[in-house]
């Protein structure tokens, strides 16, 4: 898994079967102060997360059972909406997702 800020959207028209109803959107991996750290790729999303969110993102051959029943072709999946991380003995990062 990683932590990921959400960038942008991707619009497709035209999707494989399985894809259909799924929200593609660009992700930058990100380190645990927000910097970039790695480029950019596109990720699944089923949980309604935007531009600006930072995500949980996990990869791989297992971001493809998302759909208990049917796997789907995708490498990325959004799995969380993070509100807050903490690191280092109490430091806490706030996330800029949180509507306090």
């Amino acid at each position: 898994m990683q932590l990921c800020k959400v960038i942008g959207n991707v619009w497709a028209t035209r999707k494989e079967e399985g894809l259909q109803g799924l929200k593609l959107l660009i992700v930058q991996p990100v380190d645990i102060h927000g910097k970039p750290v790695r480029t950019q790729f596109v990720a699944a999303d089923r949980i309604g997360a935007g531009i600006g969110d930072d995500v949980l993102v996990t990869s791989g051959g297992s971001s493809r059972y998302i759909m208990r029943e049917n796997p789907i072709p995708i490498d990325a999946v959004i799995i969380g909406i993070i509100d807050s991380t903490e690191v280092e003995r109490g430091e806490s990062i706030e996330s800029s997702n949180r509507d306090d």
